[in-house]
């Protein structure tokens, strides 16, 4: 390829992963008259490059548009499909199904042609294996998640791994077995590592390092893996697919010198023969997006160190990134591309015109210097991506990736190479699983001396900067070493004093976070914390509220306005993982905590702002566990916040006797169930705001289309966790008070953002189903 070709492409390529992106009908129509000006002017360059920007956004839009159709949410289908993954977990299973054929059961509702891949919840049913075709039928939904500040954006995860829809398999009709699964090199060779008896952590190590079995890894080795900066050693990168093609071009090098002494430094094939090698491992691993990002980027620097008609660094560095992006255009949403390219183009600088290091400690030396150049700069990218920081990364990667890249890969690997002589292949895998425990008993005590860092999120963005210019201080060359040193000091003396923003006296900030179907609202002044009701724990086992904040956060009150699962679901984390000061919850609630009873008339000040509880009465004999819901009214300056739990019509015009002014925000009672929300209560507090907590495609068709125009015919400007995401309320100051949401920030998002009265009840919706009267009261 011509030197000139390499950074167009790669441009090429992200104009058109902006183009599918955005979509728009601006840009649109400027790629078709771009595309009638090349073919006028007949521009054979241009062409190509257009040809590029088109074919990259037409596989985006085709992602896109096969997303499950709204009208078939809940909606039983059927699938014939081929079973890519199967990932076993508590009480069930999860599969990943690159879809054939699919129809809806039901005549009359939207096609579903254009899925091409599904994610499916099994509970029970019978035994799946990767590689089998399936005939099921799933009852599924579009894509969606959770969207709280700062927390894994499943959503997002969903769309750059091209999973069209989720949902879960029926049992009726039952599934059907098409075809036995294909014979499988990588399937054989997980099987004969399960027979060899290997403790449980080195076999999931030696799974995960050599075979891209990483999915075999459990929730403790990720977490060790994510608190000391290591989880790059564990999946296949390219680490792994360099060593396998360093280790074939040596042996190909090798055989060219013994069969021609006088030519064989101008030999082509080893070089083909090591890019065939590491394409055949890279197959072998699954070619999953890590290991195909590896494999271009291993190919192209084979090609650069042949020598041979090669591009430069960096002219290769962007042909990479083109391949990558053209094979993958999804790959451009995923954090590990931007990371492994940054940490390539850092190489590149650093490197780049220096001589090759000499003897060991001449690369020791290398190594360090590396590694500690790499650190600022990873450290910041991480930050972004995921937010947090592993401070034992720099030291720790010290350690393990020469033990990784130096013993444990090359020990794997020859484990396999020798599988067929057994003591010899048994010794190489009782050395791999010392070096794993060794390997691990370091990682726990780097963590445990420097554990994982989740800043807030007002700090990210200053930290994000800060790092970033301390690596490019010691990287760009030129510059004085005082200078470095000086401005490392005061860049890092800067973040360490950086400002925690927290409200000011009189003022409260609030989130009604997006957990589903329930609720969970954390309540902020100067120096209290509270929460009100803990989320939903769900049948798998999962709570939401495990993934809002980083372990050992404090709490003075924790208010479960009842024991409902939807509510109190999420007790048992917050028990768990964090410290509470007192728990309130209505008399006579069963919980499993001991709590204090919240009653009518019962107040208290933090920070010049009010807490009153309006209801339950002291006697609430006869009342249903939503109608003994605790009522909280919160007034700070001149806002008002109500939260009045599950309580029904009946209650509602009881405590608003009590009540003699409007409030500022209202969270809708029973997540806008039409039990809930009567007219007494809308007349009489005209809420200037309004927040549903409510789950996206719920069964419950929350919040009820009566409720919705009942709000609006008010005045209120209307919120939902289902379309918004999480909403951060600011009162107590002058003015308005501040509300915003956490989904606009991603732009596959559709909240209704500032155009609040845009939202909608699933019921008037057309085209999506109306879920009877029973389904919305169920809690």
């Amino acid at each position: 390829m011509r030197q000139g070709w390499a950074m167009p492409l790669a441009l090429a390529t992200l104009a058109g992963v902006t183009t599918g992106a955005l979509a728009t009908t601006a840009l649109l129509q400027g790629l078709g008259v771009a595309a009638l000006w090349c073919l006028v002017w007949r521009r054979g360059r241009e062409s190509l490059l257009l040809a590029v920007v088109m074919l990259v956004t037409v596989r985006i839009l085709l992602v896109a548009g096969g997303e499950l159709a709204p009208g078939l949410s809940r909606q039983d289908v059927r699938l014939d499909a081929r079973v890519l993954d199967v990932s076993p977990q508590a009480g069930m299973a999860r599969l990943d199904l690159s879809v054939d054929a699919c129809r809806p059961l039901r005549s009359g509702l939207p096609g579903c042609d254009g899925l091409g891949r599904v994610r499916l919840s099994v509970y029970q049913g019978p035994d799946i294996q990767v590689g089998e075709r399936w005939r099921l039928t799933a009852r599924l939904r579009p894509p969606a998640g959770a969207a709280n500040p700062g927390t894994f954006d499943y959503r997002g995860w969903l769309w750059r791994e091209g999973i069209q829809a989720t949902g879960y398999l029926r049992q009726t009709p039952a599934p059907h077995r098409l075809a036995e699964a294909d014979v499988s090199v990588r399937r054989l060779a997980l099987a004969h590592l399960d027979e060899q008896g290997l403790a449980p952590r080195p076999s999931r190590w030696l799974a995960a390092l050599t075979l891209g079995a990483e999915r075999r890894l459990e929730a403790q080795d990720w977490e060790l893996l994510n608190a000391s900066g290591t989880t790059h050693l564990v999946v296949i990168s390219g680490l792994h697919i360099g060593l396998v093609a360093a280790f074939a071009l040596g042996l190909a090098r090798l055989l060219a010198r013994c069969l021609m002494p006088g030519r064989w430094r101008m030999a082509i094939w080893p070089w083909w023969f090591a890019g065939m090698v590491a394409a055949g491992y890279a197959l072998l691993a699954g070619l999953e997006a890590p290991a195909m990002r590896a494999l271009v980027m291993a190919l192209v620097g084979l090609w650069v160190a042949s020598g041979r008609h090669a591009p430069g660094a960096w002219q290769a560095w962007w042909l990479a990134l083109a391949l990558i992006l053209l094979l993958d255009p999804l790959s451009a949403w995923r954090p590990g591309l931007w990371l492994s390219f940054l940490a390539v183009a850092l190489l590149i600088l650093i490197w780049q015109g220096r001589s090759r290091p000499c003897g060991v400690r001449g690369w020791c030396l290398a190594l360090v210097r590396t590694q500690w150049l790499l650190a600022p700069l990873m450290a910041a990218a991480v930050l972004l991506a995921f937010g947090r920081l592993a401070p034992a990364a720099p030291l720790v990667n010290l350690v393990a990736v020469p033990l990784v890249s130096a013993l444990m890969v090359p020990l794997g690997l020859a484990s396999w190479l020798l599988a067929w002589v057994p003591p010899l292949s048994m010794a190489c895998w009782t050395l791999f699983a010392g070096l794993t425990q060794g390997l691990a008993t370091v990682l726990e005590v780097a963590v445990a001396l420097l554990p994982l860092w989740q800043p807030p999120p007002e700090q990210r963005w200053p930290l994000v900067i800060g790092l970033g210019l301390i690596s490019a201080l010691w990287a760009l060359p030129g510059l004085d070493r005082r200078w470095r040193v000086a401005g490392t000091l005061l860049l890092a003396a800067g973040s360490v004093w950086l400002p925690v923003s927290e409200p000011m006296r009189g003022s409260l900030w609030a989130r009604v976070y997006d957990v589903g179907q329930g609720q969970l609202v954390e309540l902020r002044t100067t120096h209290y914390r509270a929460l009100v009701d803990t989320g939903p724990r769900f049948g798998s086992g999962f709570m939401p509220l495990e993934t809002l904040w980083a372990p050992g956060q404090a709490f003075d009150d924790v208010i479960v306005s009842h024991g409902d699962q939807d509510h109190a679901g999420g007790l048992a984390a917050l028990e768990a993982e964090h410290d509470v000061g007192r728990y309130l919850a209505p008399p006579g609630e069963t919980l499993p905590v001991a709590a204090d009873a919240c009653r009518a008339g019962h107040a208290w000040r933090r920070d010049g702002v009010e807490f009153r509880f309006l209801w339950p009465p002291a006697r609430v004999e006869g009342l249903s566990s939503n109608d003994r819901s605790c009522v909280l009214l919160v007034t700070a300056g001149p806002h008002r916040l109500l939260i009045p739990g599950d309580v029904g019509r009946r209650v509602e015009r009881s405590f608003l006797r009590s009540m003699a002014e409007p409030v500022t925000v209202l969270v809708a009672g029973h997540h806008g169930s039409h039990t809930s929300s009567g007219p007494s209560l809308v007349r009489r507090l005209t809420p200037g705001s309004v927040v549903f907590s409510a789950a996206r495609d719920s069964r419950f068709g929350h919040p009820a289309a009566e409720v919705v125009r009942r709000f609006r015919l008010a005045g209120s400007c209307l919120w939902s966790t289902a379309q918004d995401g999480a909403l951060t309320l600011r009162l107590g100051g002058r003015g308005d008070p501040g509300i915003s949401a956490a989904r606009p920030l991603s732009w596959r998002s559709s909240g209704v953002g500032r155009d609040c009265l845009a939202l909608e009840s699933p019921a008037s919706i057309p085209g999506l189903p109306v879920p009877t009267s029973t389904e919305a009261e169920t809690p």
